[in-house]
């Protein structure tokens, strides 16, 4: 049975409550918010489970658990991590190439000019490159700090 937890107190009680559970949080890549604090809770103990859902982004605390990091860093405090970790590639919440393709090129009419400023650098240059190629639109990846230079 699945329990919501809205508030923050109830937050907090989770996180003092030591009892067996499942905590699915809405910070995907433990960059901020209540799961912080459960992660300073239960990271410590190689009982627990942080189980992530997809991608994580690199610099993020999520790609630091996933790499292995022994330590993570919450609210200034460096945090032990001993907790069993595991990440379910499969259920990214981002659409992958060959989508964002179908999507593209289902559209009436192409852009002016399409500008790829999400993902990894390599993923957006290889996404660039075949909207280049295999819708025949203008397309590029603008380098960080040039968005005052887009038309």
């Amino acid at each position: 049975m699945a329990h919501y937890v809205r508030e923050v107190e109830e937050s907090k009680e989770l996180t003092a409550n030591a009892a067996p559970k499942v905590i699915i949080s809405a910070s995907g890549m433990a960059t901020g918010g209540r799961v912080l604090h459960h992660l300073k809770r239960f990271a410590p103990d190689g009982k627990n489970l942080i189980l992530f859902s997809g991608f994580q982004a690199a610099g993020t605390r999520g790609a630091a658990i996933i790499g292995g990091a022994r330590t993570i860093k919450i609210h200034g405090e460096y945090i032990p991590v001993a907790a069993e970790v595991a990440n379910l590639t499969m259920l990214s919440a981002h659409a992958d190439s060959d989508e964002l393709m179908r999507w593209l090129g289902a559209l009436h009419e192409g852009p002016r000019h399409v500008y790829v400023t999400h993902g990894e650098p390599t993923g957006a240059h290889v996404l660039a490159k075949r909207i280049s190629e295999e819708l025949n639109w203008s397309c590029s990846v603008p380098a960080l700090g040039s968005w005052g230079l887009l038309a």
